[in-house]
């Protein structure tokens, strides 16, 4: 699951985290984790390498996989699908909330507002945020044509968060996806 193109850069390790009792089992196919690295190798041109996990809903497993993959792992972005519903074993944003430093709220709400076109249920999904160090944590659905919906919506902000948190550097392809820099930050 490594994706490089060429040239001077340094490869942005980006986590890739599936949580799903079932999945984590083998009983049921992750198809997150899949569609979330197949959606990053359309828009992103920058080198990159996927560090990819799929645990079970055990908000302390989670924990700990974001803490690896943030600090032992070296990613400077973290995507998580799954665990974000009202179910009783989805804790996904808790487990993300308990390793931040900071909430970027905004993420969520503008993550459910683009599913909001799709499906009434969006409303029910808790969908959140944040930042560990260096490392933004994204929290995305399980289904993947929520994920694509998701990650169009905002992930043209993305770059420049982990610009200013100081990651590795993010380059997207505008056909797939414009990603925005203020003029100062070119």
């Amino acid at each position: 699951m490594t994706q490089t193109t060429t040239g001077a850069a340094a490869i942005a390790r980006i986590g890739i985290l599936t949580v799903s009792d079932r999945a984590s089992r083998g009983v049921y196919e992750d198809k997150g984790g899949p569609a979330i690295n197949a959606w990053l190798t359309r828009a992103l041109t920058s080198p990159w390498q996927a560090v990819a996990r799929v645990i079970p809903d055990e908000q302390p497993q989670i924990e700990a996989a974001l803490r690896a993959m943030a600090d032992g792992e070296g990613c400077s972005l973290i995507v998580t699908t799954g665990g974000t519903g009202p179910a009783l074993r989805d804790v996904t944003p808790e487990a993300t909330e308990a390793i931040c430093e900071k909430m970027l709220p905004g993420f969520g709400e503008l993550m459910r507002t683009a599913s909001l076109k799709f499906v009434p249920t969006a409303i029910l999904s808790r969908q959140t945020a944040g930042i560990r160090g260096h490392c933004l944590i994204v929290n995305l659905p399980g289904k993947p044509s929520a994920i694509d919906d998701c990650l169009n919506a905002v992930f043209p902000a993305i770059p420049y968060c982990v610009d200013l948190i100081e990651g590795a550097r993010l380059e997207t392809d505008p056909t797939v996806c414009k990603a925005f820099r203020p003029a100062h930050a070119k």
